[in-house]
């Protein structure tokens, strides 16, 4: 029966690919993957007027970012294309004709509308549970128009023909779309054949309760691409929003993920999108990371920032990244918190200036800076005995010294470890910097 399996994406090129959109083309996929089945991407473009050629690279920028590769679909082909719906008119003709043969439609002002049978449908939901719906009221279940005057054609019918022809076994979709499917149904009964499984997972809500909307921050997976977020880990957290492996597990690996998917463990409860916690995954993925691929994503972000790093030779790029992994959670943070290593006029933190750059500590700093002048081997651990050689002289204690050269150097109260970062910047630079600090007292 696995073979059998086939599940599928349709998502509507009108905009970007939403966070919500993601998450239910990974549970098809994750779905397909379990039972070895297939997972189709199918464009639903029938909205000429909103349809973009920008918005359909988007959807397919996002999916093999996030590394859900479809079996069949745009770019891949596929024994039941083609896979956009603009391309499929015929198809449409041909069972409107069948519908309208069997006394299914009519025509009202030049559109085309299919008689519903009203009647009760049960939905047996895969997620929901059984849901009757009851369709019997002309007032609050009209005739659905399946195609417009102008000829365009409405998602019900259409979305329905495809799931038919693709020979679709699951229709696994948002919750919004639970009060669309008795109507799906009814068409799937006036062609005379069998409708697929449906499972309609929970929507992705905010903190406040709200949906999740196109103005929310985080809304759109490009968000995600931008700021340097891992796609490991977003796929992870996107798996938990509505699913769980039922061991308050978080961070799980995909293979892992894929053995226990099951549509028995998605729940009915809406789910809540937590930034902080899909922040805080980031940076446990971020710190597993190959010294390589961390380097290698942070030049790309450093150059994508505008640092200027292509000036400086790839052993101190190197080194100066060293000093930052394991310490960030996402790229984005990384220019901020790195920068000082390549830009000698930085500013410096106004907190930091009124707490460090007082009277009383300038001898201090001036202190260290002698005493790191007579330095023959400029290293972390020349450099930390050094710095305690210092205070013990001075008769304070270690922080004393540390924090206002750290602002010296780095014009920030926070960042990588003080002394490798020193012997990073190098002798030469660091007494530069601690003497252009002096000034500033």
């Amino acid at each position: 029966m696995s073979s059998d399996i086939r599940v599928r994406f349709a998502p509507s090129p009108t905009g970007y690919l939403h966070i919500g959109g993601a998450r239910t083309a990974l549970f098809n996929w994750l779905f397909a993957r379990h039972h070895g089945g297939k997972f189709v991407l199918r464009i639903e473009d029938t909205d000429r007027t909103r349809n973009t050629e920008e918005a359909m690279a988007a959807i397919y920028e996002g999916l093999r970012w996030l590394g859900l590769d479809w079996d069949e679909g745009p770019h891949v082909g596929g024994d039941f294309g083609p896979y956009l719906q603009s391309e499929r008119t015929e198809l449409y003709e041909r069972y409107l004709k069948q519908l309208q043969n069997g006394g299914h439609i009519f025509e009202d002002q030049g559109a085309m509308r299919f008689r519903s049978p009203r009647e009760r449908v049960v939905v047996d939901d895969l997620v929901c549970g059984k849901i009757d719906f009851d369709l019997s009221n002309e007032e609050t279940h009209p005739d659905m128009t399946i195609r417009r005057s102008d000829g365009s054609w409405i998602f019900h019918f259409v979305n329905v023909i495809d799931d038919l022809e693709m020979k679709i076994s699951h229709v696994i979709r948002g919750e919004d779309h639970l009060s669309n499917t008795p109507k799906h149904i009814e068409i799937f009964r006036a062609l005379g054949v069998e409708p697929p499984h449906y499972a309609h997972i929970p929507l992705i809500l905010n903190h406040d309760g709200t949906k999740m909307s196109k103005r929310d921050e985080g809304a759109r997976v490009e968000y995600y691409i931008r700021r340097g977020y891992l796609p490991a880990a977003v796929r992870n957290y996107l798996c938990l929003l509505g699913w769980s492996p039922k061991d308050n597990r978080e961070k799980i690996d995909i293979d892992e993920i894929i053995r226990l998917f099951d549509l028995k463990n998605v729940g009915r409860s809406s789910a809540t999108f937590d930034p902080a916690k899909l922040h805080w995954l980031n940076g446990e993925y971020a710190r597993e990371l190959s010294d390589s691929d961390f380097h290698d994503l942070a030049v790309k972000e450093l150059r994508a920032s505008g640092i200027k790093i292509d000036n400086y030779s790839d052993e101190y790029v190197r080194a100066a990244l060293q000093t930052c992994k394991g310490k960030i959670n996402i790229f984005d943070e990384l220019p901020a918190y790195c920068g000082f290593y390549f830009n000698d006029n930085f500013d410096y933190n106004p907190e930091g200036v009124a707490k460090h750059f007082t009277s009383e500590n300038k001898p201090r700093l001036q202190a260290i800076r002698d005493a790191l002048s007579t330095l023959e081997t400029f290293d972390a651990a020349e450099i930390e005995s050094t710095f305690k050689a210092t205070a013990t002289n001075l008769g304070v204690k270690v922080g004393a010294l540390v924090h206002p050269t750290r602002l010296a150097t780095t014009g920030s109260n926070a960042g990588p470890s003080l002394y490798h970062l020193l012997e990073v910047l190098g002798k030469e630079k660091v007494l530069a910097r601690i003497g252009r600090a002096l000034t500033k007292f």
